[in-house]
């Protein structure tokens, strides 16, 4: 059962009742009778390399930061955040309650990454075990995950900065998906089983897709349906 909070007012002649709940606010004109409705907003972004997962940064160095991207409107927060050398899907809300559900442990995060070396079989089992990482400076043990090699690579498009010579040899691909999300966690993951992590993309958080968006394309949804498998606007399309 929702909960209201209510207030009177009189403008004009009119009494104006507001209602007050968690995801909306309503404005009424008791006569009249005319509704007038301020819901949230909700944007899926493709967050490019050199970016900052944020609005302001106090800092005396200039950087890159997401109004850059898009007129969001006023409140608008990042769900969660990706490091300025990563990549891929992120989420934003003017919502503090769906901020919550999005960030909650129960939502899986996949993402792909390119690795120095040729990955092997043996070092994505033991991802997907978990394995010791430094966090705070202390030692961690991750969760057990999900990974598997990507035999296809995916067709992401050149990054803003190349990601080295060839000739240092070869690169592959592998997915990871944790439901956790210590300070880079899949990048030491990664260079804790001997591949160091050269490139890191976020494609899936629950069941919201990447999906063929572009590098700083902003897409403005009614909701995030992270464990709605029937949404056709999140299905997983092939990248």
């Amino acid at each position: 059962m929702q909960s209201f909070n209510i207030a009177f007012g009189f403008w004009e002649g009119f009494v104006l009742l507001l209602y007050f709940n968690v995801r909306k606010t309503k404005l009424s004109l008791l006569s009249p009778n005319v509704t007038y409705s301020m819901s949230h907003h909700h944007f899926i972004l493709h967050k490019p390399y050199g970016y900052l997962s944020q609005f302001i940064y106090e800092l005396k160095r200039k950087k890159k930061l997401l109004g850059e991207l898009h007129d969001f409107p006023e409140g608008t927060m990042a769900i969660g955040r990706l490091d300025e050398d990563s990549e891929g899907l992120l989420l934003l809300t003017t919502d503090g309650k769906m901020s919550e559900i999005v960030r909650s442990k129960k939502v899986d995060k996949e993402y792909y990454v390119q690795v120095d070396g040729i990955i092997t079989q043996e070092a994505i089992d033991k991802m997907k075990n978990g394995v010791e990482i430094g966090f705070n400076g202390t030692k961690y043990n991750t969760k057990p995950c999900e990974s598997s090699i990507i035999n296809d690579i995916p067709c992401f498009g050149i990054r803003g900065k190349k990601i080295r010579d060839e000739r240092h040899g070869p690169t592959s691909w592998a997915s990871i998906t944790v439901n956790e999300g210590k300070f880079r966690q899949v990048r030491k993951m990664t260079a804790a089983v001997g591949f160091p992590t050269l490139r890191l993309i976020r494609v899936r958080i629950g069941k919201v897709y990447l999906n063929d968006l572009k590098a700083g394309e902003v897409l403005e949804v009614e909701n995030f349906n992270v464990n709605d498998n029937s949404n056709s606007n999140f299905k997983n399309q092939k990248i």
